[in-house]
């Protein structure tokens, strides 16, 4: 029996950084599931549907699923029958808090494995609030997001703010 894999995160906007990591987790299990967890402590620049969509765009030709999720991961993954959790690790920061993160999941659910992948230097220092002060000034974010997204998240910093 394979493994299989869920790649968690906010996805806000979903960067090139992310795309490559999808890319990977595939090459490695085959395919994976992207998941946007609902994070009531975060306000997103998009909405858990609108980012849905935007990685549903991104990863046509891949063999991926786009699902969302609220709660503990680790109760998601046993919902979907996921063994390995797959996360990214830019630098030191994020293995810090990924490393306390993963351990904390293996003591919830010892069956649940994490795998971390190393970020692709071109993106290892990127961030969605980076790309966000980008943008909000007028700057380019093409070496960072597929165009199409760029010009979403460029036109929704032009609107005007609204609870979302």
């Amino acid at each position: 029996m394979s493994a299989k894999a869920i790649f968690p995160g906010s996805f806000d906007p979903p960067t090139l950084g992310h795309l490559d990591l999808v890319r990977r987790a595939c090459a490695i299990f085959g395919g994976v599931t992207v998941a946007i967890g609902a994070n009531s402590a975060k306000t997103g620049a998009f909405t858990t549907k609108e980012r849905v969509a935007m990685l549903r765009e991104l990863c046509v030709g891949l063999p991926v699923e786009v699902a969302t999720y609220e709660g503990l991961l680790v109760d998601a993954c046993r919902r979907g029958g996921y063994t390995v959790v797959v996360r990214g690790l830019r630098n030191s920061t994020d293995f810090l808090y990924e490393y306390d993160l993963g351990l904390t999941n293996k003591k919830l659910a010892p069956e649940i494995d994490t795998l971390f992948l190393l970020t692709d230097e071109r993106y290892a220092y990127v961030s969605s609030r980076l790309l966000k002060e980008i943008v909000t000034h007028g700057g380019s974010a093409a070496a960072f997001l597929d165009p199409r997204i760029e010009q979403r998240l460029r036109e929704r910093l032009r609107e005007p703010k609204e609870p979302r």
